[in-house]
């Protein structure tokens, strides 16, 4: 047997090796970056606050209030989104403050109808007296990695939800606050 085909056809290995490895090669562009909050949250079905208050007020045929405090810490995106799923009991306004420089700045408010209410009874850990007199639960259960505050109101069930990273700055009493201003 010839001693050069075994070297060749090592070779000829080599080389189809290489080329697959540099036809298989991903060559990032300078510009492939990630996409913003404005490109990104309009692509799942955000908008502005006053268009999903719009659909939503529009859908339910009842106007809604929003507080008009929002928590001590710094956003630098908000948007709002209205889910009209099969039937009513899932259909829900979802309005969402974030920060695309500090990832644990998200506070999020939840409203539905209070006839379709989530029940949150066993994850209570503390209840609030609002000023109109009603009552607000207030969850800060570890495995959510949030905190909630859950009240009713002119037949919606509000829920604020904050970053648990941020407790010690948007504490219960400020979600109570928070709540209070919708009265404003």
């Amino acid at each position: 047997m010839d001693k050069s085909k075994p070297l060749l056809l090592v070779l000829v290995l080599f080389g189809v090796f290489i080329y697959g490895l540099y036809v298989g090669t991903v060559n990032a562009k300078r510009n492939d970056t990630p996409k913003s909050f404005e490109e990104l949250f309009p692509e799942i079905g955000y908008k502005s606050v006053a268009a999903a208050v719009n659909d939503f007020e529009h859908h339910m045929n009842q106007d809604l209030k929003l507080p008009t405090r929002v928590p001590p810490i710094s956003f630098t995106h908000y948007f709002g989104r209205f889910s009209n799923l099969d039937g009513e009991i899932n259909d829900t306004l979802e309005v969402k403050f974030i920060s695309d420089q500090l990832p644990d700045h998200h506070f999020k408010i939840d409203v539905r109808p209070i006839q379709h209410k989530i029940t949150i009874g066993k994850y209570k850990s503390k209840v609030f007296k609002m000023k109109n007199g009603t009552t607000a639960t207030y969850i800060d259960d570890l495995k959510f990695g949030f905190n909630m505050l859950v009240f009713e109101r002119d037949n919606w069930q509000y829920m604020f939800s904050v970053d648990a990273d941020v407790s010690d700055k948007v504490t219960p009493e400020i979600l109570v606050q928070i709540a209070n201003s919708i009265d404003s």
